[in-house]
């Protein structure tokens, strides 16, 4: 079976590891994670190109590294090979191991930011495709110059008035990490931020089970050609629908 894996950059390592140990032929595409930031519709348009210009020929199905992600995956069409994804709101679900873990230590710690090597090490890919379109990353000065005075401070106050919301920040350790540097950094920021710090260990079954062609339905959908992906306000987080334009 030959497979074809779409995924953000930001799980590259976790993707990578488990492409490396698959009994298949896996061949990979990653993305940049500032798509997140274009919204929804203009997430989804860009990875429909990306899955429209897959060659139905050569593979068996499309591989999905993302969660919904903010609706970013809904709407996302099967042409004429079937799409794989994780049953999940966002990769962090993915690096906890499963969403029932993550939805209880989301319960349990309120306010908590995350972070992973993916995160910190690919931050220059967000900035770059984010900032032309959003302006996450720009400069209060920058936006001054660009909007004027009070639009300017309105924008930075609105683009960075995230930070408030939080009281802790997670790093997320799979194992992967070639020492302890990327956890100093994720300590470091949270001290800068005045955020409380907290490590957990990660789980990579989701990852290997992808590849491995293990699609449980419990942890995964499968959506056949003439189908999209839809969200859903339950534990089952997506679904597949006919779409009336397949």
């Amino acid at each position: 079976m030959r497979l074809k894996l779409i995924s953000c950059e930001v799980l590259l390592r976790e993707m990578c590891d488990a492409v490396a140990r698959a009994p298949h032929q896996v061949d990979v595409e990653f993305l940049p994670k500032g798509l997140h930031d274009l919204g929804s519709g203009e997430m989804r348009q860009e990875l429909q190109t990306v899955v429209d210009r897959t060659d139905a020929t050569l593979y068996s199905a499309i591989l999905l590294g993302y969660g919904l992600c903010g609706n970013g995956l809904s709407g996302l069409r099967a042409r004429a090979i079937p799409l794989v994804l994780p049953r999940a709101h966002d990769c962090i679900a993915l690096l906890f191991g499963s969403r029932q873990r993550y939805q209880r230590f989301f319960e349990e710690n309120p306010g908590t930011y995350f972070r992973s090597t993916g995160w910190l090490e690919r931050g220059a890919g967000l900035v770059q495709l984010a900032q032309q379109r959003t302006g996450i990353g720009s400069k209060l000065e920058e936006l001054i110059a660009k909007y004027g005075e009070d639009n300017g401070r309105y924008l930075y106050d609105e683009l960075y008035r995230y930070e408030s919301a939080y009281r802790r920040l997670t790093y997320i350790a799979t194992g992967l990490e070639p020492d302890g540097g990327f956890e100093e950094r994720a300590r470091v920021e949270a001290a800068a931020k005045g955020w409380v710090f907290s490590c957990e260990r990660g789980e990579l079954s989701l990852f290997h089970r992808l590849v491995r062609g293990d699609w449980d339905g419990a942890d995964f959908l499968v959506v056949e050609p003439g189908s999209e992906i839809a969200a859903r306000y339950d534990e089952d987080v997506v679904e597949a629908r006919r779409s009336a334009t397949a």
